[in-house]
């Protein structure tokens, strides 16, 4: 079975039972239900706690930092004492939407780090159209202390992915990786070691072929998983060890919920 290591199940409101049924059909044994708002954090964790299958994140993305600026270090150590929470995030730096101010995202994301360095949990980081940045933040953070984080969704150049693999990062690529002129992340792709990789949706958005252009769901990840088999040039099936392995090695604390014989035993 495959992990949907990132994916918003709060974006589908009422069929989000339906989206994961389709899912579970689909070979898809576990999902990871990403927060973007710290605010709306209850609603996010009672679709996790809906669903065996379902863990998740809590944390500010970027775009709405400025926003949720009075979240403190302190509460972001409190709500992830509930078990179905494993990882912090999404935080990090998006430049492409010009949605925030760069200070302010920077802010909140050497925030979530530090909750990832006291806590011990991952931490989920967007990063678009910002990789010299974010390796600079990436690489200040850890000489004050290590963490665990993911490059989430990744669409950047080689340059931030080997900086990031070099700290000891994980990196995830969505379906991004199967659209028919992307030969330049693929080659970024085939370049991760293949136990720093892990697979997402980053559902509804970012379909991959042949549904690209429509709302994702995790039960479209297997296009996803095997145009990453492709890339590595193994089987499938080592694609799914592989990428579970990776999601438990870095996100220990779904071991808690999750069967994990269930994903990496041959």
């Amino acid at each position: 079975m495959l992990i949907d290591s990132h994916c918003h199940l709060d974006y589908f409101n009422e069929y989000a039972s339906d989206v994961v049924n389709r899912a579970n059909e689909a070979g898809i044994g576990a999902m990871q239900t990403v927060s973007t708002r710290v605010r709306r954090f209850d609603g996010l964790r009672a679709i996790a706690e809906q669903f065996p299958n379902v863990v998740c994140s809590v944390g500010t993305h970027p775009h709405y930092a400025s926003e949720e600026q009075d979240v403190t270090l302190d509460e972001l150590v409190e709500l992830s004492q509930h078990p179905k929470v494993v990882a912090f995030g999404e935080a990090g730096l998006d430049y492409f939407h010009k949605r925030c101010p760069h200070e302010d995202q920077a802010r909140g994301f050497r925030l979530h780090i530090a909750a990832a360095r006291e806590t011990g949990l991952p931490l989920i980081i967007h990063s678009r159209d910002a990789e010299e940045d974010t390796a600079e933040i990436l690489t200040e953070e850890m000489a004050k202390g290590p963490f665990k984080a993911l490059l989430h969704c990744y669409t950047g150049g080689p340059g931030l992915a080997t900086r990031a693999v070099e700290l000891g990062l994980y990196v995830s690529f969505s379906g991004v990786l199967t659209f028919k002129k992307n030969d330049a992340l693929r080659e970024v792709a085939a370049s991760v070691p293949l136990d720093r990789l892990l697979l997402e949706t980053d559902a509804p958005y970012l379909a991959p072929e042949p549904y690209r252009g429509k709302r994702n769901e995790p039960a479209f990840m297997r296009y996803t998983a095997q145009t990453l088999a492709n890339v590595k040039d193994v089987g499938e099936a080592e694609i799914a060890r592989a990428t579970s392995t990776n999601f438990f090695r870095l996100f220990e604390k779904a071991a808690n919920v999750l069967n994990q014989e269930d994903f990496v035993t041959a």
